[in-house]
């Protein structure tokens, strides 16, 4: 099974997250163009640094031409600009509105500025932005649905923790407009790299948090600040030499969602290592994160890993066709691992369609609210099943019309089906007005040839 193991010694923020992907072999194109798609005024700065004598990527979110500032920086910066502006005020001068100043960065960290806002009501000089907004703009985006998921989970596990610390409801929560932004672009960034890494699991080690102090929009707290705190709950976490903030709201988010478990460095072959930068470069201490993407070697070799999923039913015979293809694409856009149709029979000889709906087992009540939203049925049934799945994975190919991903399944490490992903083959079959069948049969046969050149190769 193919896994990327993080390595938080120095704690994790989204640009380190970003920054390890870049160096394992993630196409910066591949966030450029993210970035582009979320239709957001930002870009991204890309550099190799040293921390400590490593070397290793560092990735910069820009708005408005000024990059993140560790959090202690960016709130003196604040201060000394809101005591600016009053004391023009008090003395007749304009009064100017700047988005930038409510733009909270940490890092070693960066904390992307998350403030409870109860009434919808900012200071005066800022702009806000709520989770249903910001859910509108990642789904606008022209990336996987899968991606769009996981990055609105990211999100939403930042809303619930600071929901829960200001004993809010989660709608409730605002994000400043330039922190939202940078957020935005950090998260949805981290779950396309995440999945263009074609890892089956995430592991993660014990997570240095860091120590001392940090002041935050409400105060100063100890390190771990509370919203970093309750994302990982669960999670071993441990305080090293270096007193400053290491983990952040944005990067406990992350493992939060992405890491499905926690422990020392795994049985592996590894295959790349990539470094995240910090800004932070302390001395004598590499400041990076550190991911090792290989795969995993286990002494009992199993037939492929279990896992439990909901299936959900509703026989429906009064629905018209065009209503029910929509909602099943819906489903599929709303997180189902699966959706089928099945021609039945019922009561009264009425002819009628099974819908079922494969999902995991904490997307199921929503899913079976969209099933009574959007279909006629009065009824869906669940229950709980064990499926047994082969670890998959994509590897890009170039034919000759451009990239199409292929579709890789292991058993016990070795490759046991491939196939090329439909929606590439199809894309490129209708620009190049290239037959469908003819540009699959492509894609296999250079496939092939590449695994091929590799064995003889070694």
């Amino acid at each position: 099974m193919r896994i990327a193991y993080l390595e938080c010694f120095s704690g994790i923020s989204g640009d380190m997250f970003l920054g390890a992907l870049l160096d394992c072999g993630i196409p910066a194109e591949l966030f450029t163009r993210t970035v582009e798609a979320l239709g957001v005024e930002a870009r991204l700065e890309i550099s190799r640094v040293q921390r400590s004598g490593i070397s290793a990527v560092k990735l910069d979110v820009m708005i408005a031409g000024e990059k993140e500032l560790p959090r202690e920086e960016f709130l003196q910066k604040n201060d000394m600009v809101e005591k600016h502006e009053h004391h023009n005020h008090e003395h007749g001068h304009e009064h100017k509105h700047h988005d930038d100043h409510s733009h909270e960065h940490s890092h070693s960290a960066h904390d992307h500025g998350h403030e409870h806002d109860p009434d919808g009501h900012g200071h005066s000089h800022s702009q806000h932005r709520g989770l249903k907004e910001i859910r509108q703009i990642i789904n606008q985006a022209a990336i996987s649905a899968s991606a769009k998921q996981r990055a609105i989970n990211i999100f939403e596990a930042l809303g619930a923790a600071e929901a829960k610390i200001h004993n809010t409801d989660i709608e409730k929560i605002r994000f400043h407009e330039v922190g939202a932004i940078d957020a935005i672009v950090d998260i949805t960034c981290a779950a396309v790299g995440a999945e263009a890494l074609g890892v089956d699991e995430i592991i993660c080690s014990p997570l240095n948090v860091g120590g001392g102090m940090v002041k935050c929009a409400h105060g100063t707290f100890p390190i771990p600040a509370p919203a970093t705190l309750e994302l990982l709950k669960n999670a071993p976490v441990y305080s090293g030499e270096i007193q400053k903030e290491l983990v952040t709201p944005t990067g406990a988010a992350i493992v939060n969602v992405l890491a499905s478990r926690f422990t020392s460095f795994p049985r592996m072959k590894t295959e790349q290592i990539g470094y995240g930068a910090g800004t932070r470069d302390f001395k004598d201490f590499p400041n990076v994160l550190r991911i090792t993407v290989g795969e995993s070697i286990s002494e009992n070799k199993v037939l492929a890993p279990e896992e439990t999923i909901t299936i959900l039913e509703a026989n429906v015979d009064d629905m018209t066709p065009q209503v029910f293809g929509y909602v099943m694409e819906r489903v599929l856009q709303e997180g189902a691992l699966d959706v089928f149709a099945t021609a039945v029979q019922m009561k009264k000889n009425r002819p009628a369609m099974l819908l079922t709906v494969l999902c995991y087992p904490e997307d199921a009540q929503r899913l079976t609210q969209l099933m009574f939203a959007e279909t006629t049925t009065i009824g869906v049934r669940t229950r709980q099943e064990q499926r047994t799945r082969l670890a998959r994975r994509h590897l890009s190919i170039t034919t000759k019309w451009g990239e199409v991903r292929m579709k890789l399944a292991n058993l016990n490490g070795s490759i046991s089906n491939y196939a090329p992903e439909y929606e590439d083959c199809r894309l490129i079959a209708e620009q190049q007005h290239v037959p469908l069948k003819t540009v699959i049969q492509e894609a296999m046969k250079v496939y092939l040839e590449r695994e091929t050149s590799e064995r003889k190769n070694g």
